[in-house]
């Protein structure tokens, strides 16, 4: 019968998106939300631990007041508005990462979708604590809101600059590398 059918379709179609693979990390790679070239990191990712702590969970970028703001990977808008008084830009990309622009005033809509390098509003003067005459705050998280594991947007970028720094250490010197991911080496 028509209901048979329609009930098997239903559980293949649901069983398909139960099992489908989830994205990784790997999969996601994002460019910078302010153009043209590398923007100066005036503030960088710290992620507090436990989450609730304090800390600064994304990275802060120079730019200059009324400066376009770029999706830095396709996705949908999720929101666009006023956030605690301040305009938030957020988009959710494939696979569960969302991404945050703030202070931007929106040119985009909740709904709409966009590619990589889709103009998401204007940057606003007035973001705390920045050194610049405008200053990005660029955010990336998997999953919901009210679940949100907060990563470094730095380590999502197509191409990540990689940081060699000293480090010392009670028996003598290591060397520090934060790409996407943080490992230590020890002579």
């Amino acid at each position: 019968s028509t209901g048979a059918v329609r009930l098997v379709a239903g559980l293949v179609v649901a069983v398909a998106v139960v099992a489908a693979a989830p994205a990784r990390a790997d999969d996601v790679r994002l460019q910078w939300p302010l153009r043209p070239g590398t923007p100066v990191l005036t503030r960088g990712f710290d992620a507090p631990r436990p989450d609730w702590l304090r800390g600064h969970r994304g990275v802060d970028l120079a730019g200059d007041p009324g400066q376009p703001v770029y999706a830095a990977g396709p996705g949908t808008v999720v929101f666009a508005g006023l956030l605690a008084g301040r305009p938030v830009v957020s988009v959710a990309h494939p696979g569960g990462l969302r991404t945050s622009y703030e202070p931007v005033q929106a040119t985009v809509r909740p709904g709409q979708p966009v590619d990589s390098g889709t103009p998401l509003g204007r940057l606003v003067a007035g973001h705390q604590g920045c050194p610049a005459p405008a200053c990005l705050h660029w955010g990336a998280m998997w999953g919901p809101a009210q679940r949100a594991d907060y990563v470094d947007p730095l380590g999502l970028l197509a191409v990540t600059p990689v940081r060699l720094k000293p480090v010392a250490q009670a028996r003598g010197w290591a060397w520090s590398w934060t790409a996407r991911s943080r490992a230590t080496v020890t002579w």
